[in-house]
């Protein structure tokens, strides 16, 4: 399945756009574009596909995706046969990193938002009340003016800079462009986590590249990232795993041993901890 580039016309009187998506089903194919986003499903149902990750959507569903992450919200067939009780509908809000300017990300007031982008290449479910707070504002925005949707926006930076209440979504292997802001050392860490994710790596052996003793490397990783080490190789793993079922039809226990583990057991354990399904059930999944 290959990705089309998408661009949304953004009025010329504003700075990023905000518009309400409705219709008898999300008509958007599998694609990608430059602009970060903002998805609140309000009416609907059906699955979603967010680079690797397949999950399934309902009404106030909120997902925030970073720049040029494939995805697709596809409909349960009661909408796509034309047969639900209403319309399908949601809130899509899209902006480029320099909508406020070159330096505008720079500033230090949002060094905190920074880092929540860059999480946000992987994609971002977010739940709980921070989700309950962002939709509230979303569905405020369409019919505001300019002014008072710039504002709503900084709002809703605001508050997902201090939250935790999210989910990632794409594996870190699918996102293959790092573009991270953090040191060289951490360029070196991630360099080798994607080079040796098939082989074991403890945690002195990680710690040692990155000139660090082992507390020191799991606090700072933790800082970064906001998982640990063994949860983010974890995903790496069942991202390439991931790739590898989609891919051909080898049995899912050479697939476990060439993604780095050691037994499959374990692989699926892990495998539906990421991915809320077994490895068989993704491989049948993307064949629908």
């Amino acid at each position: 399945m290959k990705a089309i580039e998408y661009r949304l016309p953004k009025d010329f009187d504003k700075s990023f756009i905000v518009f309400q998506e409705t219709g008898k089903f999300f008509p958007c194919p599998w694609h990608y574009h430059p602009e970060y986003e903002f998805v609140l499903v309000t009416k609907s149902t059906g699955r979603r596909m967010v680079g690797d990750h397949i999950g399934y959507f309902e009404e106030e569903d909120l997902v925030f995706m970073g720049s040029m992450l494939p995805h697709v919200w596809v409909n349960d067939a009661v909408y796509s046969s034309g047969q639900a009780t209403h319309p399908a509908d949601a809130i899509v809000v899209h902006f480029l990193d320099n909508f406020l300017g070159q330096d505008f990300l720079s500033v230090p007031e949002m060094e905190e938002f920074r880092k929540v982008l860059r999480l946000s290449e992987r994609g971002m479910a977010l739940k709980g009340r921070t989700r309950r707070k962002i939709n509230t504002l979303l569905k405020q925005m369409p019919p505001m003016n300019g002014l008072q949707r710039l504002s709503t926006l900084l709002t809703i930076f605001d508050i997902m800079a201090n939250t935790q209440e999210y989910d990632l979504l794409a594996s870190p292997k699918f996102v293959q462009n790092f573009q991270y802001e953090s040191s060289d050392r951490f360029r070196k860490v991630t360099e080798y986590i994607m080079q040796n994710f098939d082989q074991d790596i403890s945690l002195p052996e990680i710690a040692s590249v990155a000139s660090m003793g082992v507390t020191a490397f799991c606090n700072f990783f933790k800082e970064q990232y906001r998982v640990t080490f063994v949860e983010y190789l974890n995903t790496v793993r069942i991202g390439h795993a991931c790739k590898l079922l989609a891919e051909n039809d080898r049995h899912v226990v050479e697939v476990a041993y060439e993604c780095g583990f050691n037994n499959l057991a374990n692989f699926n354990r892990q495998f539906k901890k990421f991915k809320n399904m077994t490895p068989t059930i993704y491989r049948k999944t993307l064949a629908i």
